[in-house]
């Protein structure tokens, strides 16, 4: 008699099973200048194209393919502002600068004995990758950070991001036990000043080999190019003969403060389900929009399931990816007697609580 599957190794297997979460975009072959076309994309979809990670760049680059032109509007812009990203994408909560760091206008970071040092990009170092399944991989190689950025998204997922002092620690520990040359190392923290046009907080970057270069002064725009990789370059925003690539968005909050069994039911009615964050990807989508909401949190398609003692999403995924605040995330002994369901706090880290069920909050409901 076949023996029964193992729970744990189901979990897993399920676990592995890996999201794919991209935006759904529209190429607008109409010849605009990018104020134009981003007013066209707010009538008719959400905004200009906006790019999370390397999935949505896959997913950008299929849409334009067809088109026989050099270049194509998406919705990052030049702005005042400088601001410090993680090259994955991650959210800035924790730096490490050593004393009087960051000075002058280097926009790139290097790791020096556990500290953090801003350099020229175009420096050589060596550099540290994240793997999904390996974890952090050292490069030996010297390269500059662009370089070493690119190197990172072909053969692992990004450069290194550090979002806490623990994991610090044990960066300078895995840098210490390989490199060593004990120079300074490259990771994924850089600084400028773009932002997107529907004003999501995505860090991620596709530029072509020496773009963005300001050629023309006011260059504030940026294109798909026309080359194979269809890398981004700047150009001026007043350039007439470009077409544009929108996108839709696929997650809503909606402002009206429901019970999650009724915030279940709108959901299926109007769009498809209660959101359900299976990544970090979808955890960041999450972030940028319940920023709209009027509650201090937002239910999530989150439920307890009492009989197997665990958590799952309403779509019937496990809950693999998590995001829960410090004190949630287990079952109550009276998980029977109060239903607990999952909401993302809107403010804060934005991690997520339990809560009754009979809260009234906004909540997210989801497209996809």
């Amino acid at each position: 008699m076949a023996k029964p599957l193992n729970f744990p190794l189901l979990l897993i297997a399920l676990c592995s099973i890996s999201e794919s979460v991209q935006h759904q975009y529209h190429f607008i072959n109409e010849k605009k200048n990018c104020t134009e076309a981003q007013r066209y994309c707010r009538e008719k979809y959400k905004d200009l194209a906006t790019v999370d990670n390397m999935n949505d760049t896959i997913e950008l680059i299929k849409s334009v393919n067809n088109a026989r032109v050099q270049n194509i509007w998406i919705g990052l812009q030049r702005t005042s502002v400088y601001k410090w990203h993680w090259s994955s994408g991650d959210p800035v909560f924790f730096l490490n600068w050593t004393s009087e760091e960051p000075a002058g206008n280097n926009e790139c970071t290097v790791m020096n004995n556990g500290q953090w040092i801003n350099e020229a990009c175009n420096n050589t170092r060596v550099f540290v990758c994240y793997n999904m399944s390996r974890g952090l991989v050292f490069v030996n190689q010297m390269m500059t950070w662009r370089d070493a950025q690119s190197y990172c998204r072909q053969n692992h997922i990004d450069l290194v991001s550090v979002r806490n002092q623990n994991e610090n620690q044990q960066l300078e520990k895995f840098i210490n036990d390989r490199n060593s040359s004990g120079s300074a190392v490259w990771i994924g923290l850089f600084r400028d000043s773009w932002q997107w046009s529907d004003q999501s907080n995505s860090s991620f970057r596709y530029w072509d080999t020496g773009e963005p270069n300001n050629g023309g002064e006011y260059d504030n725009c940026t294109v798909i190019g026309a080359n194979a990789q269809r890398g981004w370059a700047d150009v001026p925003c007043d350039n007439r003969q470009i077409p544009f690539v929108c996108h839709e968005d696929k997650l809503i909050v909606i402002q009206q403060n429901l019970s999650w069994s009724e915030a279940l039911r709108y959901c299926r009615q109007n769009h498809v389900d209660l959101v359900s964050v299976q990544s970090v990807e979808m955890q960041r989508r999450v972030m940028n929009v319940v920023k709209l909401a009027s509650t201090e949190a937002v239910w999530l398609g989150l439920h307890n399931f009492c009989s197997v003692n665990m958590w799952l999403w309403v779509n019937g995924d496990m809950v693999c990816y998590q995001n829960w605040a410090p004190g949630n995330g287990s079952t109550p002994e009276n998980c029977k007697l109060e239903n607990r369901k999952g909401a993302v706090q809107s403010g804060g880290d934005q991690t997520w609580i339990s809560l009754p069920e009979s809260h009234r909050l906004n909540f997210i409901c989801t497209n996809y």
